[in-house]
C-alpha cells in the first residue's frame, strides 16, 4: 500500500514538473519570435526574404531584359524557383554568403505586355519559405 502511494505521489510530481516547464519555455520570449505553441526547433527558423527587385516594379523594359533580386534565409540554389506565367524560367544564383543573387532573363518573345515574375524561396521549414514577384512593362 505505502508503495503504491509513493508510485502515485512520484507520478503526480512528474506530470506538474513537465507542465510547467511546457509553459515556461512557451511564454519565455525565446524560439525565434515566430509564435505558436510546442513546434519545436520550427518556432525558431529564419524566415527566406526576397528583396531588391530589379528592374523595379512597372518599371518599362525591352524584350529579353535582365532581372535580378536577392533571397536570404533559403535553403540554397537549388531552393530558389522563379516563373513567368507558370512557365520556369532559367536563372543563376550566386552565393553572396549572407545572401544569393538571383539573375534571369525575360523570355525575348514577350512584347508590348506587362507580366509579373513570380519567385519562391524554400527555407528549412516551409512555414517560412516565401514567395514574391513584381510586375514589368515589356515594350519593343
Amino acid at each position: 500500500m505505502q508503495i503504491s502511494k509513493i508510485l502515485a505521489a512520484l507520478l503526480t510530481m512528474g506530470i506538474c514538473n513537465a507542465a510547467l516547464a511546457q509553459s515556461t519555455e512557451s511564454h519565455s520570449g525565446h524560439g525565434g519570435g515566430s509564435g505558436g505553441g510546442g513546434g519545436g526547433n520550427e518556432a525558431a527558423c529564419i524566415k527566406a526574404k526576397i528583396s531588391q527587385y530589379k528592374p523595379e516594379h512597372l518599371a518599362t523594359v525591352a524584350p529579353g531584359s535582365e532581372f535580378s533580386f536577392f533571397v536570404s534565409g533559403s535553403n540554397g540554389p537549388g531552393h530558389i524557383h522563379v516563373n513567368i506565367r507558370q512557365e520556369p524560367v532559367q536563372v543563376s544564383v550566386e552565393d553572396k554568403e549572407s545572401f544569393y543573387l538571383v539573375k534571369g532573363k525575360l523570355p525575348a518573345d514577350f512584347k508590348n505586355e506587362t507580366v509579373r515574375i513570380n519567385v519562391k524561396a524554400k527555407a528549412k521549414f516551409s512555414k517560412c519559405d516565401a514567395e514574391g514577384g513584381w510586375l514589368l512593362k515589356i515594350t519593343e
